[in-house]
Parts: C-alpha cells; sequence; structure tokens
C-alpha cells in the first residue's frame, strides 16, 4: 500500500470560509498565507493561492528585494484601509508571506512577493 496519492500541484488549496473572500483577499490559517484569485461566497468551496507572485498592499516602509515579507493581519497600508492588513518586512508578531521581488519605497502601495508558505520558523530575532 503506498504511503503517499497525488493530489494536485500544491500551488492552491482548497477553502471554505466562514466569511466572505474578496478576490484578492489575504487569509491566513495558522502559519499558511493564501490569496484568494476570486471570490469565495460564505461555505462554499473555493480556493487559494499558496505560491506565484502577486502584488500585495505593504505598511509604510522600504521592502529589499529578496528580503522576507510578513504578514501584519492588522497592519495598516499605504493607501488602504486602516487595520485591514500589510505586508510588511517586520517578523515579529507577523507570518512569513514569501519574498519581495522588488525593492519598494515607503510610500509605494505595493510589494510585489514570491508567495510561498514556510514550515520552519523564520524569525530571526
Amino acid at each position: 500500500m503506498s504511503q503517499g496519492t497525488y493530489i494536485q500541484e500544491g500551488r492552491a488549496i482548497d477553502y471554505t470560509p466562514t466569511a466572505a473572500v474578496a478576490a484578492g483577499d489575504v487569509i491566513v490559517q495558522s502559519r499558511l498565507v493564501g490569496i484568494a484569485k476570486a471570490p469565495i461566497a460564505v461555505g462554499e468551496l473555493g480556493s487559494l493561492s499558496i505560491a506565484g507572485a502577486f502584488d500585495v498592499d505593504q505598511a509604510a516602509e522600504i521592502i529589499v528585494a529578496g528580503a522576507p515579507v510578513y504578514w501584519d493581519e492588522d497592519g495598516n497600508s499605504v493607501g488602504g484601509t486602516a487595520g485591514a492588513g500589510a505586508a510588511t518586512a517586520t517578523v515579529t508578531e507577523n507570518v512569513f508571506m514569501g519574498f519581495a521581488l522588488a525593492l519598494t519605497a515607503a510610500a509605494d502601495l505595493k510589494v510585489r512577493v514570491a508567495l510561498q508558505s514556510a514550515p520552519v520558523d523564520l524569525d530571526t530575532d
């Protein structure tokens, strides 16, 4: 008997939300960060991308290309809704989401992130 059965490529996972999800919403499940590519209704099966390149709302800070990027669930993004979440270079109390693909300025609205899951703790403190 096999010990593993192939399910899918693994760039997206199934997700059934308890609240409506809009396309582009960042969803955190424990230490797994996904982004909805399409809207998902409450209680309906949809999917979240857990790999790929995404432009994500960022906090007002410089983020260097290649740097780890974290999701601050209640962070303030540049030009976004206060407390709605933002990508940041700050590791403390945030969840790793991937790596910056380009340098950003503190006034930039978005950071381009290579979205990845991190099975290990990347805390550098």
